[in-house]
């Protein structure tokens, strides 16, 4: 790993309109040695202004904003000649949104939702590429290029023991759609154990997406139910 002592750090516009999730990752940046929250912004305009004024290294962009498709603000950012790079923060899981930022460019693309350590790998692999890149050095051969260009997509960082991929996507678009389960409800719609929806609920609670709250249903014990944010 390159030495990071005496880089500057780099500046990062985080843009995200749901205001816990910009909360969030703005907190995410900040506890990542070798960067620094330049700025924040909700919509693409209030970006592209910070842009405008702002020396900004990498953009945490989502895709999903309410006044312009994250896409479209790329466009508009090499329009204006701004040449930070990207790196895109979403729920968009449609391979031809992927294959668009691709070819304008991101450098990374990160599926909401996500825990601080898939963010952090993802910053310190774009850090160690930033350090590559800008020490003035000549690469040696074609295996030396392929390390840097490959530097800055790590591999994927993974998730907590015992969990998989595909049944959190699942809780994911069941939490996105419901407004609010209790894991009892959880896992019957997903045909699991409580005790393994929970846990998966829980986790997206962690990663400050979902909210918890507790529901009152006459006499009994009130129970907890999950709601996305």
């Amino acid at each position: 790993m390159a030495d990071h002592a005496d880089a500057p750090a780099l500046a990062v516009l985080v843009v995200e309109d749901e205001p816990v999730a910009l909360e969030a990752h703005a907190a995410y940046v900040t506890r990542v040695a070798g960067f620094t929250v330049a700025g924040t912004a909700a919509t693409s305009q209030q970006a592209l202004r910070v842009l405008d004024t702002t020396p900004v290294d990498v953009v945490l962009l989502d895709m999903n904003l309410p006044d312009r498709h994250g896409l479209d603000v790329i466009r508009a950012m090499r329009t204006a000649g701004h040449r930070a790079d990207v790196i895109a923060v979403t729920s968009a899981r449609e391979l031809e949104v992927v294959r668009s930022a691709v070819s304008l460019g991101v450098v990374q693309y990160i599926l909401k939702p996500f825990v601080f350590a898939t963010l952090r790998d993802r910053l310190e692999a774009y850090r160690d590429y930033r350090a590559q890149v800008r020490s003035g050095e000549q690469v040696a051969s074609q295996d030396e290029v392929d390390q840097v260009v490959a530097g800055v997509r790590p591999t994927r960082a993974a998730l907590p023991k015992g969990m998989s991929e595909e049944l959190l996507g699942r809780v994911t678009r069941e939490l996105r759609g419901a407004g609010a389960l209790s894991a009892t409800e959880l896992a019957e719609r997903l045909g699991v154990s409580r005790v393994t929806a929970r846990r998966y609920a829980e986790h997206l609670s962690d990663a400050r997406l979902v909210t918890r709250s507790q529901r009152y249903a006459g006499a009994g014990r009130p129970e907890i139910e999950y709601r996305w944010t």
